[in-house]
């Protein structure tokens, strides 16, 4: 039994380990979107699946092959080690990299990753063989503990404590000892089962448990299965979106969906249908005021409402999964389809949804889809007191409360769409171009997620007019109208981040001005709707692509780009991408800029004070770093509040006798916060809010 006990949770830790760990190596290549993180749950899923089924196809056939089989493919995975992903994978401009992604994980971690996906429900069928009265969907539980373990340690031990690549290497000499493992109990169970390819049943208390499963009941594990995958995917796009893709944003939601299996298939004792029944509905309840309220409700509330709700719908799913499991002679067809429900959830929100919807509609959808199918399971099952119908006053309370929860979704989603001239999702995320008035007059805007990046107004007079964040009282108009070469001669400006391209105003004749940005859809965007790029008298490029990865070619290439500015802007919705604010990224930003060049950092966020991070990459490279807080005045209609850190050596600049009262002094304390491509805290940065004024913000419907 030892053998069972020790390699089925090992094989879970590191099964879900390498998810973040690849993950995190990968992301800066990518973007740093949250779809980096769903498209590699995809690859996770589908994987999942694959092992799944070759667990079982090889329970049918004997013992002997099944050894033999499963010893070849052990030894098969030893030249993948260790895991190293390969940089030559990043991708070209403007393309979907969604496969790429998928095809880079095949190659570095396909095969050890699916000979761990089918350990679980493959050496569990071997154990119902070897001790026949006892039931294996125990184990099941200890695997998802493993998983859980995994997890859990990975943001607070290893990643704050090991590099990247460290770690990695720690993988591979711990995924060797897993292959020792299960091959000694690969081994040892070839000697203890007969050589026959019978099955041993165990004894179940119901009639219905040892009769073959029919496609009703398979339908309904596949969709209890599948829901609970597409609210965790659509959930960690909700909070990734708005704050930033680090794994813990990650991890939380995953381990609220595991802890669910743990809890459900370790004891009927755990799931209870009226406590999690109204946890669903009240909780999905506070989900809703999050989506109706958006950018106004505090993080904390949002990280609280959104994981309530996922552990509710995961919980009432899952335990209604476990209810109906069948006998262990179909334990792997059982496996299969659950595995079967997780990858057609992960399809359904990365290749599907992306593609068909505008927003992140999959949330509202996966909400009420898995409201929906627990009142089926729940008017299937006999031993449910809803069994059937009855009693009919409940089920017409039930059908209100769910009809309720559809309509306030929808009024949602329509209410978002409200003023909308044009809105389209892809990789990178949703941009919505919207109307608006005011009392200089009318305009148009663009918005990535909830948050606004950038306006123009449709009067020819004030269609040049620095507006929103990029106003003159802005630290990159300073950075840009203050600098010593400004009246001398032309200029060389750098720009990551395009939005509606107004910064496109600050270029002059003979001026030379360059935009990196990402997502294709913002340049089309920009050109069409808003006309900054197309009136810019300055030699505009726009390079299509990561910024990092476009600059460190670049630089390869041809050397320094050699600005004179350089303004980072490059959030999306009001997420920050990590890993184009790190000590690494930085020292690619220093190497483009002159000698005498100034870095303009925008880090106005609602969530994330990065103030000391800034500071402090400026001040360990040796340079000077300026805080700018703007805020205009109220009867300012064209500008937005901003803060920009300005860093520099040009003594010029620093000495200029209006920089002091233009800028802000820098806090007394500064913490000792850096981030690193191998590690940064988002709780280093988190802006430590008023608990009781969040709660107040959030029930106010006014």
């Amino acid at each position: 039994m030892y053998f069972f006990l020790l390699t089925i949770p090992l094989s879970a830790f590191l099964l879900f380990q390498v998810q973040p760990l690849i993950a995190r190596s990968i992301l800066p290549w990518f973007g740093g979107t949250p779809a980096v993180w769903t498209t590699c749950m995809l690859f996770f899923q589908v994987v999942l699946l694959a092992g799944y089924a070759y667990a079982h196809l090889v329970c049918r056939w004997s013992m002997r092959v099944q050894s033999a089989v499963h010893l070849t493919l052990l030894i098969s995975a030893v030249p993948f080690l260790p895991i190293t992903p390969d940089a030559g994978w990043t991708p070209r401009e403007g393309e979907d990299p969604s496969l790429r992604i998928l095809a880079l994980l095949l190659l570095s971690i396909g095969v050890p990753y699916g000979l761990l996906s089918s350990t679980g429900p493959l050496l569990q069928r071997w154990f119902s063989q070897v001790y026949p009265q006892r039931s294996p969907y125990r184990l099941f539980a200890l695997s998802n503990a493993g998983s859980l373990l995994a997890l859990m340690t990975y943001p607070f031990l290893f990643e704050p404590n090991l590099s990247l690549q460290t770690q990695r290497h720690t993988w591979s000499i711990a995924f060797v000892v897993f292959l020792v493992l299960c091959g000694a109990t690969t081994i040892w169970t070839r000697r203890v089962v007969p050589d026959t390819t019978a099955e041993t049943v165990v004894d179940e208390p119901s009639d219905e448990s040892v009769t073959a499963p029919g496609w009703s009941r398979v339908l309904l594990w596949l969709g209890l299965a599948a829901l609970p995958s597409v609210m965790l995917l659509a959930t960690t796009n909700q909070l990734c979106q708005e704050v930033a893709v680090v794994p813990f944003l990650w991890i939380l939601p995953l381990s609220l969906y595991l802890l669910s299996f743990i809890l459900c298939f370790d004891s009927d004792f755990w799931y209870r249908r009226n406590i999690f029944g109204v946890l669903l509905f009240a909780s999905a309840g506070l989900s809703c005021i999050c989506l109706y309220k958006g950018v106004a409700v505090a993080l904390p509330i949002q990280i609280f409402s959104y994981s309530t709700t996922l552990f509710a719908a995961c919980m009432t799913c899952h335990g209604e999964l476990a209810r109906c499991k069948p006998a262990s002679r179909y334990l792997t067809g059982f496996y299969l389809t659950i595995a079967g429900g997780g990858a057609l959830g992960g399809i359904s929100v990365v290749l599907v949804a992306s593609h068909i919807f505008s927003y992140y509609w999959e949330y509202h959808l996966g909400l009420a889809g898995c409201v929906l199918i627990t009142l089926v399971a729940w008017y299937r099952d006999r031993d449910s007191v809803l069994y059937g119908g009855r009693p009919f006053w409940a089920w017409c309370v039930l059908t209100a409360l769910f009809a309720g929860l559809a309509s306030v979704l929808y009024s949602q989603s329509a209410r978002l769409s409200q003023d909308t001239v044009d809105r389209s999702r892809d990789f990178y995320g949703v941009l919505t171009v919207t109307r608006g008035t005011n009392d200089m007059g009318a305009y148009l805007s663009v918005r990535n997620g909830q948050i606004q990046h950038g306006f123009q107004f449709k009067d020819e007079k004030l269609r040049r007019m620095r507006t929103s964040y990029y106003g003159t009282g802005s630290g990159v108009s300073i950075a840009i109208d203050d600098h010593p070469r400004r009246d001398s001669g032309p200029m060389h400006l750098g720009v990551v981040g395009l939005g509606t391209g107004t910064m496109a105003v600050y270029g002059r004749a003979g001026d030379r001005l360059r935009f990196y940005e990402i997502n294709p859809e913002v340049k089309r965007v920009a050109y069409d709707y808003f006309s900054y790029c197309k009136n810019c008298p300055a030699e505009l490029t726009i390079e299509l692509g990561d910024a990092r990865v476009q600059m460190d070619r670049e630089f390869e290439a041809s050397g320094s780009l050699e600005f004179d500015v350089l303004a980072i802007d490059a959030f999306s919705s009001d997420a920050i991408p990590m890993h184009l604010m790190t000590r690494e990224c930085f020292a690619t930003y220093w190497k483009h800029l002159k000698e005498d060049g100034i870095l303009a950092v925008h880090i106005s966020n609602r969530f994330l004070n990065l103030r000391p991070l800034t500071h402090n990459l400026a001040v360990e490279a040796g340079y000077t770093p300026i805080l700018v807080e703007w805020d205009p005045p109220d009867e300012t209609q064209s500008e937005t509040s901003s803060t920009w850190v300005l860093v520099t050596r040009n003594t010029a600049f620093l000495e200029r006798p209006d920089l002091k009262w233009k800028s802000t002094e820098w806090p007394a304390e500064m913490p000792g916060t850096v981030w690193t491509d191998d590690y940064g805290s988002l709780w280093q940065v988190l802006k430590r809010e008023d608990l009781t004024r969040g709660l107040r913000k959030f029930f106010a419907f006014d």
